[in-house]
This record gives C-alpha cells, structure tokens and sequence, in this order.
C-alpha cells in the first residue's frame, strides 16, 4: 500500500451548482490512512455567502429531503470561520502524520470545486493544490469499464465492507465514500 498518503474524502451539501453564485451549505471530510482507519473528521454547517442566490432546481431537490436539508441548517457558522478552521485541522493531520494529502471524492469535481473555492477565498491557500482523485474513475479503471458502467450498482459487492447507506449528512457520505475509496486501493496494492 502507499504509505505516504493521507487521503481526505471530501462530501458538501450545496444551494445550486457552482460556488460564489450560490453557497455551500455544509462540509464533511474524513481522512484516511492507506489501510484504511481514520485518523480525523471534521463537519461543520455554513452561513449562506451574502449576495448569493438560492437555485430552484436544487431547492426542489432539498423538498424531496427534508431531513438532510434540517442538518445542514442547524447552527450554520460564518464561512471564513469554517475554512479558517477547516485548513487548521488539515495541517494538524499532516503535520502529526507527516504524510501528504490527497483529496478524493464521489464525483470530486462537484465536491472540490465548493471546497477550494473557499479554501482560497477564505484562507488564500488549498493544502491539495489544485487536484483531487475521483473514486468512481478509479473504479472505471480497475473494473476495465467504461465510466458509465462503474457506478455503484455494478461494483464488487467486497468494495463495500463498512460502507454506510448514503444520508446526504456530509461527514456520513465522507466516511462512506473514503472506505469505498480505500477498498478498490486494497484491489491495486
């Protein structure tokens, strides 16, 4: 396995479809060892972005999941706190750890776009960079399949050992998506 990687599944809830325009409503991050343990958590509920806008498309969608969207409204703090506080507890993993980290998410575009974007607005840096690994693109290439075909219902049933159900809460969907991640590594290494 490589050892000298943290890897830090990512999950957001959001208002609409891209940052600034509207906001991110909640963040979730579980880092994971190469064997899989979890070595931090971190959850926290967003303020909405002033002059944002809410997309009826999305809100329509949080209609349909009123427990989830009652989570990510419960004790909202500012952004610049969150982030602020966020890349703390980033650099304290890696740090302790000593390891490098790597962003990963199910789909990361979506995830790390909202999540870099406040990382350099609120903070001015992003300890990823600007890269994150997809899980469902690792998936693609060791299943030999195409990216349609490497969603969920056609994936090894063993990938998802301690895998939860997915209750759009950021941190359950994290963990959820970090222990998918580490057992399709458990397949390469």
């Amino acid at each position: 396995m490589i050892n000298n990687e943290l890897y830090v599944s990512i999950d957001v809830e959001t208002d609409g479809p891209i940052p600034g325009e509207y906001s991110m409503l909640s963040i979730g991050s579980a880092i994971f060892d190469s064997l899989g343990n979890i070595v931090g958590k971190f959850e926290r509920n967003l303020k909405e972005l002033p002059n944002a806008t809410q997309d009826k498309e999305t809100m329509d969608w949080w209609a349909t999941e009123p427990k989830a969207w009652k989570y990510c409204r419960k004790n909202p703090i500012d952004a610049d706190k969150v982030m602020r506080s966020y890349l703390r507890h980033l650099l304290g993993i890696k740090k302790t750890h000593r390891k490098d980290l790597v962003c990963i998410g199910y789909p990361i575009t979506f995830d790390f776009m909202f999540v870099y974007w406040y990382l350099i607005r609120f903070t001015g840096k992003s300890p990823f960079s600007f890269s994150g690994i997809d899980i469902k693109t690792i998936a693609m290439a060791v299943m030999k399949s195409s990216y349609k075909n490497a969603s969920k219902k056609h994936m090894p049933t063993h990938w998802f050992t301690n895998v939860t159900n997915h209750s759009h809460t950021p941190l359950d969907d994290a963990i959820e998506q970090g222990y998918l991640f580490c057992n399709i590594l458990k397949e390469i290494y």
